[in-house]
């Protein structure tokens, strides 16, 4: 096995994995880790996190535990190294976990790879990703659920290439909201482009994913794909969240000394379509992400995006890597679509997090300190939210609270293309603007095996009324009525304009670890939903299954 810190190339960790969560508690508990506070871009870099991993296992080994790990955290770091041995420098002679009691032939010598070639100059792991889910669903004559196939896998080849892919084929059925979410915007959360399978049968659809990677030096490694990504540090994400469907990227990522800084480039579709004989028309982005460790304890972090179209070609002028992109697309007219953003993060007495974002679209001046508060433009959008992890002492209970708002007209466009969406579906928060919400989540690992988390929702929303735009939907166009547009006004736009609605979304799931990432499942949705003159939506799941190498289907929207 090669140590990691010789290794030239590195895979992922998934941002469904269940690592996400012990880095999550690592980070907080340790407080001034470098590698950790820089963790808000994501998915992670598998081969920096399990080294550091190998810290904290080594300070273990010696008998010091000063970021107070609990039982159950030192298994979950014993699972984080044996499930990404090939970069652990304990994995050949120190985890006995990592192996099989009993393989079956060439398949399963360890517990976590059906398949896992380990030789010199060449890794490969291998597993079947399954998922089936079955539920009732109140006030419904379809019974919801979700049945995905396929295969995962990821491998390095030499020093220099590492490469990772997941691909399903799905048939599902979601409850009410995800069956509206489809036929508003004719796409699958997360996915896009479907095929109806009938009546009570849902849709049908593939769901591919992967990626190659290289590190070009010691500092900068540079990765293109085809999947998703994540900005932030909270459940949501106001400046780029994995709640639509993959899209082509290419990501250089340079990490050196207290600083993470990201260059993203992404090919992305204006609006869903029907056709399958024809080319869809594309548009892309621009996105920078610089994250600093100021001090040991707090991260500030700088965002800019251009989302921009081309005739279907990219502008080169916006693959310059260093951040400032609004003077670029100043200097061409201003024709696109910019964004800035700030982000923080601190972690408080190894208990607590602190964090928050600010996101600003098309930020005018003079405007904003007019004083009229109320204006279509004044746009912008800023979370707050916070963690505290072993609640009342109880270890591995965990607690989350977040608040986001959002102004009317953010994240839209005055054409598709310059919309902060993809394939009709929020880049950013799965509900876009003229919102405000408030999110909270409890986390709990009693047991070794044994996952439960609560989440709750609650938001308010001002929808579009009577023809007219007032702001939530990033698909549609800004373009007043004098324009040939549909927004009616050019002031007096307050939070929730248009047709007020609220809602409740409330969760609870317990998964139990059959095998290695072989989960059994139990959940149980609510959901309350009134619009302004319309009768309430409301409805109630319950949903059991498993899943295996496979991602949980969320409808927190």
């Amino acid at each position: 096995m090669v140590p990691a810190a010789t290794q030239a190339q590195t895979t992922y960790l998934p941002l469904w994995s269940k690592e996400m969560w012990l880095l999550d508690r690592l980070e907080i508990k340790a407080r001034d880790d470098n590698d950790l506070n820089l963790s808000t871009v994501k998915p992670y870099m598998r081969r920096t996190y399990v080294a550091v991993a190998d810290s904290f296992a080594g300070l273990l080994r010696r008998g010091l535990n000063p970021a107070g790990l609990t039982p159950v955290d030192k298994y979950n770091l014993t699972r984080l190294q044996a499930n990404s041995s090939e970069f652990s420098r304990y994995a050949a002679d120190s985890l006995p976990e990592r192996f099989s009691r009993k393989a079956l032939g060439p398949f399963y010598t360890t517990r976590a790879n059906m398949l896992e070639v380990d030789k010199k100059g060449f890794y490969l792991a291998l597993n079947p990703s399954l998922q089936f889910q079955q539920g009732r669903e109140s006030n419904s004559t379809e019974d919801p659920f979700l049945y995905s196939y396929g295969a995962s896998g990821r491998g390095l080849i030499g020093k220099h290439l590492a490469f990772q892919f997941l691909v399903t084929g799905n048939q599902e059925n979601g409850p009410l909201p995800f069956r509206s979410f489809v036929e508003q915007h004719k796409a699958i959360p997360g996915a896009g482009f479907y095929d109806s399978a009938g009546n009570g049968k849902g849709y049908r659809y593939t769901d591919a994913r992967g990626s190659i990677s290289t590190r070009v030096t010691k500092y900068i490694n540079i990765q293109l794909g085809y999947d998703q990504q994540f900005i932030g540090n909270g459940y949501r994400s106001l400046m780029l969240s994995n709640f639509s469907g993959s899209h082509l990227f290419l990501k250089l990522n340079t990490r050196i000394w207290k600083l993470n800084y990201t260059n993203l480039f992404m090919q992305l579709s204006p609006t869903a379509s029907s056709s399958l004989n024809g080319l869809y028309n594309k548009k892309y982005a621009s996105m920078h992400h610089l994250g600093i460790n100021a001090t040991k304890w707090l991260n500030i972090g700088f965002f800019e995006s251009i989302i921009f179209g081309r005739d279907d070609h990219f502008d080169y002028s916006y693959l310059q890597p260093v951040i400032f992109l609004r003077s670029i697309e100043q200097q061409n007219g201003s024709p696109d679509n910019a964004n800035v953003g700030i982000d923080l993060k601190a972690n408080i007495g190894r208990r607590a997090q602190l964090y928050g974002q600010l996101m600003l679209d098309e930020f005018l001046k003079d405007e904003a300190l007019s004083g009229d508060r109320y204006w279509w433009g004044n746009k912008q959008g800023y979370q707050l939210g916070g963690k505290y992890v072993d609640l009342f002492g109880i270890r591995n209970l965990d607690l989350q609270a977040e608040f986001n708002q959002v102004r009317p007209f953010m994240y839209q466009f005055r054409d598709t293309t310059g919309s902060y969406a993809h394939y009709s579906q929020p880049l950013a928060h799965p509900m876009g603007g003229n919102l405000r919400e408030y999110v909270g989540i409890l986390r709990y690992q009693p047991l070794s095996r044994l996952y439960i988390m609560a989440r709750v929702n609650l938001w308010k929303q001002g929808l579009d009324s009577a023809g007219y735009n007032f702001g939530a939907n990033p698909n549609e166009l800004y373009t007043s009525v004098s324009q040939g547009g549909t927004r009616l006004r050019d002031d007096n736009y307050p939070m929730f304009s248009g047709m007020p609605a609220t809602g409740l979304n409330a969760a609870i799931t317990a998964s139990y670890e059959l095998k290695e990432n072989l989960f059994v499942e139990m959940h149980a949705m609510y959901r309350q939903y009134e619009e302004t003159g319309k009768e309430r939506a409301n409805t109630q799941m319950v949903t059991l299954g498993f899943r295996w190498n496979m991602f949980r289907k969320e409808y927190d929207y």
